[in-house]
């Protein structure tokens, strides 16, 4: 029988896991969740707990995060924006595959994708370990998906741990920096489903008049009774809603948005972050610190 590596060993233990937590979490799960909940509920020896001088990052996660990169080939699962996503395909074989043909189905497809892109090379993993053929590019891309997702999570435990009100902040100076007027931020206490006002143009005598609703409740997802509501805030005919959350949007609000006669614009705190780098630069200093960046390049890839 051919001896097992350590590092499929790693990937028989998480793998199947992984797809399992995606399924068991209405199919979509924040990476370093599903991470923090792999590690919450599988035993890991000390070679598996070993941290990487070199990277910092521990060596199950580490070779999670690459194996991953087969699985998605295989069309098991999707990843954006930090989310991990398991397709129709992966709960098919989540229920039909044993770890062990999991892995073998999600190879064979990454060395069909390998081969077709001739850039096959032979990289060794550790000393005790046996050599693997993989993508030198792709060992680069699951490297460069821990520091996103490391940067992601940086950026909502800080958001998280901000009071509702400084998050009200966050989204006002977020709005000036794009260019709108704040009229109207809502003070402490019940705001009647409004919490900022804002116009295109400093009097607030142009078209349209923004009704911003902002929600930090960072694990939640917004209901439609709640896009419903602000809907109901919007009065005049040119009126234009925004709703904010530091959390996300259930599906049934996305619709209800989508179905509103009002225009209504949905920002959750994926969206918050990605418009929050756009115009970090237009910032005051003082609005930059109140969610300070440090960007950092590394070299992309072009596939």
């Amino acid at each position: 029988m051919k001896k097992i590596s350590k590092s499929k060993q790693i990937a028989l233990k998480t793998i199947k896991a992984t797809l399992r937590i995606l399924k068991d979490n209405d199919g979509e799960m924040r990476g370093k969740e599903v991470v923090d909940r792999i590690r919450e509920t599988i035993e890991f020896n000390d070679y598996e707990k070993h941290v990487y001088e070199k990277t910092g990052y521990v060596r199950w996660e580490s070779i999670l995060h690459f194996y991953t990169i087969g699985i998605m080939k295989a069309g098991f699962m999707r990843k954006q924006k930090g989310m991990w996503i398991i397709t129709e395909e992966g709960r098919t074989a989540l229920k039909k595959y044993t770890p062990e043909e999991l892995l073998n189905a999600a190879s064979r497809k990454y060395k069909e994708w390998d081969v077709k892109n001739k850039k096959v090379q032979t990289i060794k993993e550790d000393e005790e370990d046996e050599e693997l053929i993989i993508n030198a590019s792709q060992v680069q891309k699951s490297l460069l998906e821990q520091y996103e997702e490391t940067a992601s999570s940086g950026l909502r435990d800080f958001v998280i741990n901000k009071n509702p009100y400084e998050f009200q902040d966050l989204v006002g100076a977020l709005l000036e920096a794009m260019g709108y007027y704040i009229s109207t931020i809502a003070e402490r206490g019940p705001d009647g489903g409004i919490d900022i006002i804002a116009y295109t143009d400093p009097l607030g005598t142009s078209q349209p008049r923004i009704i911003v609703q902002v929600k930090h409740r960072p694990n939640d997802a917004v209901s439609s009774d709640e896009i419903q509501k602000l809907s109901g805030t919007l009065k005049r005919n040119s009126d234009v809603g925004i709703f904010v959350t530091s959390g996300r949007f259930s599906k049934p609000s996305l619709k209800e948005a989508v179905n509103s006669r009002e225009h209504i614009e949905l920002i959750d705190f994926d969206r918050f972050i990605e418009l929050w780098e756009e115009y970090y630069a237009k910032m005051s200093d003082e609005k930059k610190n109140m969610l300070p960046l440090r960007p950092i390049y590394f070299l992309g890839s072009n596939e």
